[in-house]
C-alpha cells in the first residue's frame, strides 16, 4: 500500500508541475496568467455568474475573488451589470474580447491538457483517476463542513 505522504508528495508536486506548464503556455501565447483562464472558464459557464460564483467553483476566498475580478475587468475581458435578483451583488459577463481569448486559449489548455493528462494514461486511467479526485475533494468538504 501506498504511503499517504508520498502520495500527498506525489499529488502536490504534480498539481504545482501542471499550473506552472499550463500558466507558462497561455502566458507566452495570450500574456493570459492561469488563474485569470481559470476565472474566465467559470464565467463563461454559469449563466448569472457571481464574484461568489467564482469564489465557490475554485475555492478561493471572495475577496482575493473580487480583487481579480476587478484586473480581469480593467484587462478588457469581463464587465459588471446589475444584479435583478440581488442589488448588493453583479452579474458578470465576458466581453467580445474576453469571449475570443478565451476561446484561443481553450484549445491551448486542451492541448497541454493532452499531452500531460490525456496521453500518458488510458482512458480507464483517466476516469479511474477523475473518480478518485472527485471522491477526495467531496470527502475534505464533508471534513470542512464538520469544522474539521
Amino acid at each position: 500500500m501506498a504511503e499517504l505522504a508520498d502520495v500527498f508528495n506525489d499529488l502536490v508536486r504534480l498539481e504545482i508541475e501542471l499550473w506552472d506548464a499550463v500558466d507558462a503556455r497561455l502566458k507566452e501565447e495570450f500574456e493570459l496568467p492561469i488563474a485569470r483562464f481559470e476565472f474566465l472558464r467559470v464565467i463563461d459557464r454559469i449563466d448569472g455568474c457571481r464574484v461568489q460564483d467564482i469564489a465557490r467553483e475554485l475555492s478561493i476566498t471572495v475577496g482575493g475573488t473580487s480583487k481579480l475580478v476587478d484586473r480581469i475587468e480593467a484587462s478588457g475581458y469581463c464587465v459588471r451589470g446589475a444584479n435583478p435578483d440581488d442589488r448588493r451583488s453583479s452579474i458578470l459577463k465576458l466581453t467580445k474580447s474576453g469571449q475570443r481569448v478565451l476561446t484561443r486559449a481553450t484549445k491551448v489548455f486542451q492541448e497541454e491538457l493532452d499531452s500531460r493528462l490525456g496521453e500518458p494514461l488510458t482512458a480507464r486511467e483517466l476516469e479511474t483517476l477523475a473518480r478518485a479526485l472527485t471522491k477526495l475533494r467531496r470527502a475534505g468538504q464533508a471534513l470542512d463542513t464538520e469544522g474539521r
